[in-house]
């Protein structure tokens, strides 16, 4: 199959990239464009929604992304990291560490673009330019002088009809997780906080009680260097930021401490608690460990684990995490576990704690399933991507 060398600048509408507006991020407002930023962008091209701003400037709307953009980071560890903009997650205005790029779509499938740059071929060329002297930095100049190699339009169309039908599948599982963690922490609002089953007033047989008389916090620990050959299914802070989903990795290759979790765990990170991270961890494996930048409870009785799951999943103790920092204001604030304990907590009778349970858990579950599934589709399709894109799989004379 034939390849054409191709400059990025050369598939785009107007020949050149454009750097994003100069402004500072401001709290989200439905009243103004959500503004994109290097940080919202995950190293796999999709959104991290959880922590997006807005933009408040008189020039704003001159900066609006529009379908078969593609933006790129220009500095810093994130250097190359991209998205392509399709219109499906609403209006963005772009930041000035980001360049875009318009691509032609009479010249070009967009959407091949967004997958070669999700290849090997693509990282190891920003790899090039992220060393020595140049380390963290590409220009507008440098990322229009990109050459792709670009197949036929039919062999592109059909790459992207069989790789856009995994993402949407993996794109509406996250929706269907999202959807689900915002009724798991509304029903815990509802009956705990609300008390809406109960005719909007807390059962005289309930009790108001600290979080540390339903929990332990679990800091047994596991050292790598003494246990070299063990595969680890390690939660980490970075894995939790890309895709809630362990790492698993030789214990040769981890060089601190950890935690050891158990099927009983749940976990919330002390630092930073102003970026919530709550995780329910899978425990697939024997080695399942975490970061020491997370606290590990477990219910004193074992069922109980999804009724003190929801409880560090609410506001309220996100609240709670944020008030009891310490540290300076920069990126390294810390709640200390201790201070976790004394959190007010909604003690019901022990039926009514099951019946929580029996409506949550599998819901919870169901979103553990879906992370594990986006997984394995995405193996697929990054095992597919370097074969479509060199026609090793040939789907020119395919018809979708």
């Amino acid at each position: 199959m034939e390849l054409r060398n191709m400059t990025l600048a050369s598939l785009s509408v107007d020949g050149r990239g454009s750097y994003g507006i100069a402004a500072s991020a401001v709290d989200r407002s439905d009243e103004l464009y959500t503004y994109l930023r290097i940080t919202d962008i995950r190293d796999d091209g999709t959104l991290n929604m959880a922590d997006l701003k807005s933009v408040d400037d008189e020039k704003a709307s001159q900066y609006l992304l529009k379908p078969n953009d593609i933006v790129f980071a220009r500095t810093g560890a994130s250097t190359g990291r991209n998205y392509f903009y399709d219109g499906t997650d609403g209006e963005f205005v772009y930041a000035g560490f980001l360049i875009k790029f318009s691509i032609d779509p009479v010249k070009v499938n967009p959407q091949f673009i967004k997958y070669y740059c999700m290849s090997d071929a693509y990282k190891g060329w920003v790899h090039s330019y992220n060393t020595g002297s140049t380390r963290g930095n590409i220009n507008a100049r440098t990322l229009g002088g990109m050459v792709i190699p670009v197949p036929p339009r039919q062999q592109q169309d059909g790459m992207v009809s069989i790789l856009s039908a995994l993402d949407a599948k993996i794109k509406n599982n996250i929706e269907i997780n999202e959807n689900l963690q915002v009724q798991t922490q509304a029903l815990y609002k509802a009956w705990f906080v609300d008390f809406e089953p109960f005719g909007g007033v807390m059962p005289s047989s309930w009790k108001l009680s600290k979080f540390g008389d339903i929990i332990s916090i679990k800091t047994n620990s596991f050292s790598p260097a003494k246990n070299p050959d063990a595969m680890l299914e390690h939660y980490s802070i970075p894995a939790y930021d890309e895709q809630k989903y362990p790492v698993f990795e030789s214990a040769a290759d981890v060089k601190s401490n950890k935690y050891i979790l158990t099927s009983n765990s749940v976990m919330i990170s002390k630092l930073n608690p102003d970026t919530k991270r709550v995780w329910r961890p899978m425990c697939v494996t024997d080695f399942a460990v975490s970061s020491t930048e997370f606290i590990i409870f477990e219910a004193n009785i074992p069922a109980f684990k999804d009724f003190v799951f929801s409880i560090i999943d609410s506001a309220a103790f996100s609240d709670w995490m944020c008030s009891h920092t310490t540290g300076s204001t920069n990126s390294r604030q810390r709640t200390s576990p201790k201070a976790t304990l004394e959190f007010q907590v909604t003690l019901p009778d022990n039926q009514t704690i099951s019946d929580f349970c029996a409506i949550v858990t599998p819901m919870y579950d169901i979103i553990a399933n879906n992370i594990c599934e986006n997984q394995k589709l995405a193996q697929i399709r990054d095992t597919l991507l370097p074969k479509l894109m060199s026609g090793e799989i040939d789907v020119s004379d395919i018809r979708f």
